[in-house]
């Protein structure tokens, strides 16, 4: 027997990362959503400053992606990447490497951000097994780092909600400590001058190991879901060189920061830091198809071709690898990108962006304030006995003034589509200071 649930049951649907029952409440529905905006249910519009979860980067309903999916779905819906291949996902995996720094030559197809991550550390893992070194199995990632929600990217990871309902989670994993120092830094314009020393911390914690045993650590150069933390000046560089003196492979998690979100291909590019292996998602296909990609180091795919005892040279990959739908939507994305100079768009935009964001300074509550490329962070006081209660009201008064924006707690996290006007750019932040002054 089946049955039709009313359309305002809302406890069919478990949300991800939401509070359901207050949601329950007090719903914010999309139905519709073209360039800047979404159209809600009660048929506002409403601005949209996150693109979807940083992701939306070309803005919705892209023309360019738009038609290369209709072409798509009409000549092949899906077709296996196991022992069998389709020459688009090879021509993508070649577009997709020549965004990158020299050396990372390579690209493993994944379908979403936490597949990418779960994927990178594998093949860290195996690297160094490959080559003969396999005590080193050691996964070091940082306090409050983000990297998706597989069991390896939470082990890595270090935000405690997304840990402690879970078990032990991988053994052998450790956390250097985090850069977020607002006692030195609060207020500053880009990347702080404060803090590069903090890299260090992988010293103690190799030594506490023993370097021999560590394979691989992970950050994200602008750590980004815990609420927008740029990292010191110098920062990224010495934790290139500690990697360098002990052997550990560096892992750069560009979920976020990648294709274009700080104006160029990478933030590897911006921080002139080549890591060993990179992961991305999101900006990649523009958010209309789940996808992912890994790319690696020469060295690294080299060593699994040269060293594999076995004709399959990694035991790794899924089901919706290089999907073709996938890959017409970021062959696409990156056409658009391309066509419409979108990474120069972003840096073009940036000092505005930075002056509009640090004109909140002055704001009731606001304690401190992040910036870079086109992602903002603005810290609340917490109020007393009550942390995250002043951002979750400020998001949900964002929305009913038009504005969609993502809260941490008590950080307002904003990314926009890449192709906001510097009047949108105003009118989010006018709106946001308004929404500010009245809360208590």
């Amino acid at each position: 027997m089946t049955h039709s649930p009313s359309p305002n049951d809302f406890s069919r649907f478990w949300m991800p990362f939401s509070a359901n029952r207050d949601f329950a409440r007090d719903p914010r529905l999309i139905t519709a959503a073209d360039g800047m905006y979404y159209t809600s249910s009660d048929g506002r519009q409403i601005l949209d400053a996150t693109a979807g979860l940083w992701c939306v980067n070309a803005g919705h309903g892209d023309p360019i992606i738009k038609e290369a999916l209709k072409r798509q779905i009409d000549t092949l819906d899906y077709a296996p990447h196991f022992n069998f291949g389709t020459p688009a996902a090879f021509e993508l995996a070649g577009q997709v490497a020549a965004l990158f720094p020299k050396g990372l030559e390579h690209v493993f197809f994944t379908g979403s951000g936490s597949e990418s991550v779960d994927t990178a550390l594998k093949i860290a893992l195996h690297y160094h097994r490959a080559r003969g070194d396999g005590a080193r199995t050691r996964l070091i990632g940082r306090e409050r780092g983000y990297h998706g929600v597989g069991f390896g990217g939470i082990s890595v990871g270090g935000i405690v909600n997304n840990r402690k309902h879970f078990g032990t989670l991988l053994t052998g994993t450790d956390h250097m400590r985090h850069t977020h120092d607002p006692a030195r830094n609060a207020f500053s314009r880009g990347c702080p001058d404060h803090g590069a020393e903090l890299a260090d911390d992988l010293i103690r914690i190799a030594e506490l190991h023993d370097p021999s045993t560590i394979a691989a650590v992970i950050v994200e150069p602008m750590a980004g879901s815990t609420g927008v933390l740029l990292p010191p000046k110098g920062y990224l560089k010495r934790l290139r060189e500690i990697c360098d003196r002990y052997g550990i492979l560096l892992i750069f998690d560009e979920v976020i920061t990648a294709y274009g979100r700080l104006g160029k291909a990478s933030a590897a590019e911006v921080f002139g830091v080549t890591p060993d292996i990179i992961t991305t998602a999101k900006g990649l296909t523009n958010g209309v198809i789940p996808m992912g990609a890994v790319i690696v180091d020469e060295k690294i795919y080299a060593s699994a071709m040269e060293h594999s005892e076995t004709p399959i040279e990694l035991f790794h990959g899924y089901t919706y690898s290089a999907h073709p739908m996938a890959v017409a939507a970021a062959a696409a994305t990156l056409e658009t990108y391309r066509r419409n100079d979108m990474f120069a768009r972003v840096e073009a935009l940036a000092p505005l962006w930075e002056d509009a964001v640090h004109n909140l300074r002055d704001v009731p509550n606001v304690v401190d304030l992040r910036n870079m490329g086109l992602v903002a962070g603005i810290e609340l006081s917490p109020r007393p006995g009550a942390p995250g209660a002043r951002g979750a009201e400020v998001m949900k008064m964002a929305w009913a003034e038009g504005l969609m924006i993502r809260v941490t707690g008590d950080i307002i996290a904003l990314s926009p589509p890449f192709i906001i006007t510097e009047d949108e750019i105003q009118m989010l932040f006018e709106k946001l200071a308004g929404i500010l002054r009245r809360i208590d």
